[in-house]
């Protein structure tokens, strides 16, 4: 190996003098073994450097440059424009993104995922939050119900007689402020389910596991395990721990749990790791087109008003127990029972306190709930500390001498003709499309129901050792329990849909959110328009036309 001299310069080492020259450490220390260390100063020193011949030259293997790919997308899920979901026909588009659209979507693409249908789903809002708002950090009660009231609006045409209505128009829909108690209706207490309730269980376990329904999420609390023993030795043995939709279970495997309480968005997410999908916000949809009694498209607005025709073979309609009516009776379909039958529950509101000194140094959070019995036809729960904030936050909170706790009684209201949404001709929105108005009532049945609730709250009380403070009715429509005005039958006269969610009379419209639940008695609608939407899914995607 020939040689040559180099002459350091300043605050050279040899190491440095290897990185420059890409030679060996080791070869510079054995050609110069006056030097000691390969990281001593030697500036102004002669150092003995190789010169390779093309003998001693070997090749050099330098990886190639990694490769980015150029593509991107504008928001955190992909979003398709108006203008490309126009020039496309769907298989099935669905107008809606709450807990109906959602799982309609996801069950789709779940049965659909190596096919090649298309699939659309539109939704009138726009992104106001990724997940539900309890799921954010900066969130507290207080924050939420501000927010909430930022984000929905009083609904037009319910004043005076269904004055506390308000819509969440937004991708999420009401799930994303909804209060995650995932209970089954008692079925065997409303009259004339449709469907056969071995059925139902089976919907309804799917929905519990695609939920991530648990009664675990206070179960060990000594403020839920006290007060429960008291109630169900003190003459309540239907109570039971709240089934609470929400992902408890650790992290295995690198698996993400981001949305630890259920919403639409959890549904959104598994739907687009089955397959693509079209999805548009902002989507007005004003008017569904059928031609000779078979749905063939939704005619669409933007804000800045223009008109869209997405043309679908199959339609299904999740826009709520008051936007679904609103757009069939606009479009002409106009069945004898659209708009009727709505129903709500009487909601009343008993706050009360208990003694710190009976539970725990960590009470923990109170979530019990009464279920509806045949001598006792309502549901209550009771939740805390704190009210409406019975999940545990991280705030500082100071040692109390007594905890407030919330009772929540729900009444049955039975469907009534009377009791409807219909389109109110002198009022339009900036669409053209037609505002609603409200005609609803409590029966005189429905308002000595409300004595018998308050006469159970205070034996509750007595068993349980809550000093209830003053109790209260919410203002009617505020309970976001709103069902019925497109109800399934199998009687086109008292009914909107089949009993596969399918418009009577018209092929290929369906519908899946509350609307077209026939009854709901004193349960939470949510946990059902999940199992029935997901039951009409798996009938369009074995047995819908068009798919053969």
């Amino acid at each position: 190996m020939a040689l040559k001299i180099w002459v350091a310069r300043n605050n050279d080492t040899l190491r440095i003098i290897a990185d420059q020259k890409r030679v060996s450490i080791d070869d510079l220390l054995s050609l110069n073994p006056s030097i000691e260390s390969s990281d001593q100063n030697i500036a102004g020193k002669l150092v003995n450097l190789p010169v390779f011949t093309e003998l001693d030259m070997r090749p050099v293997t330098i990886p190639p440059t990694c490769h980015i790919p150029p593509e991107y997308i504008e928001n955190w899920i992909p979003l398709t424009s108006l203008e490309t979901m126009a020039d496309n026909e769907y298989d099935v588009l669905i107008v809606g993104t709450g807990a109906g659209g959602g799982t309609m979507l996801w069950r789709l693409c779940e049965q659909w995922r190596n096919n090649g249908k298309r699939i659309g789903i539109i939704e009138r809002g726009n992104i106001v939050m990724p997940t539900h708002g309890r799921n954010l950090p900066m969130m507290n009660r207080t924050r939420l119900e501000q927010y909430y009231r930022y984000i929905s609006k009083p609904l037009q045409g319910s004043y005076p007689e269904f004055i506390g209505a308000r819509e969440v128009i937004c991708l999420g829909g009401r799930t994303v402020f909804w209060d995650v108690v995932a209970s089954r209706l008692v079925l065997s207490l409303l009259p004339d389910w449709p469907i056969p309730i071995h059925e139902m269980d089976t919907y309804y376990n799917i929905a519990e596991r695609v939920m991530n329904v648990t009664d675990e999420y206070a179960r060990g609390s000594s403020l839920t395990e006290i007060l429960l023993d008291r109630l169900q030795q003190g003459g309540f043995p239907e109570s039971r721990y709240m089934p609470i939709a929400a992902d408890i279970h650790p992290t295995k495997f690198g698996e993400v749990h981001s949305d630890v309480f259920f919403s639409s968005f959890s549904l959104l997410a598994k739907a687009l790791f089955l397959r693509p999908f079209d999805l548009a916000i902002n989507a007005r949809a004003v008017q569904v087109l059928v031609d000779q009694g078979k749905a063939t498209g939704v005619k669409v607005m933007s804000p800045d008003m223009s008109s869209y025709i997405l043309k679908a073979k199959t339609i299904v309609l999740s826009t709520s127990t008051y936007e679904t009516p609103r757009l069939l009776l606009h479009s002409g379909i106009q069945g004898g029972a659209v708009g009727h039958y709505m129903t709500n529950q009487v909601f009343m509101l008993a706050p009360g306190k208990v003694s710190r000194r009976d539970f725990t140094d960590i009470p923990g959070t109170l979530s019990i709930l009464i279920t509806a019995t045949p001598d006792k036809p309502y549901q209550i729960r009771l939740m805390g500390p704190s009210g409406y904030d019975w999940y545990p936050s991280s705030q500082e909170k100071p040692f109390l001498e007594e905890l407030n706790i919330l009772l929540q009684c729900f009444g049955k209201i039975d469907p009534r003709y009377e009791n409807r949404v219909l389109l109110n001709p002198d009022r339009k929105d900036e669409y053209g499309v037609p505002e609603i108005e409200v005609q609803f009532s409590f029966s005189e049945a429905e308002q000595a129901e409300i004595q018998k609730m308050l006469e159970s709250v205070k034996r509750i009380s007595s068993v349980a050792n809550i000093t209830l403070g003053e109790i209260c009715l919410v203002p009617t429509g505020d309970l976001h329990h709103t069902s019925g005005t497109c109800r399934m039958g199998e009687d086109p006269s008292t009914s909107v849909t089949d009993l596969y969610g399918q418009v009577h009379g018209i092929s290929g419209l369906y519908v899946a959110d509350n609307s077209v639940l026939p009854f709901i008695g004193s349960g939470n609608p949510t946990l059902t328009t999940v199992a029935l939407a997901i039951r009409t899914a798996d009938h369009i995607a074995t047995q819908g036309k068009g798919y053969k």
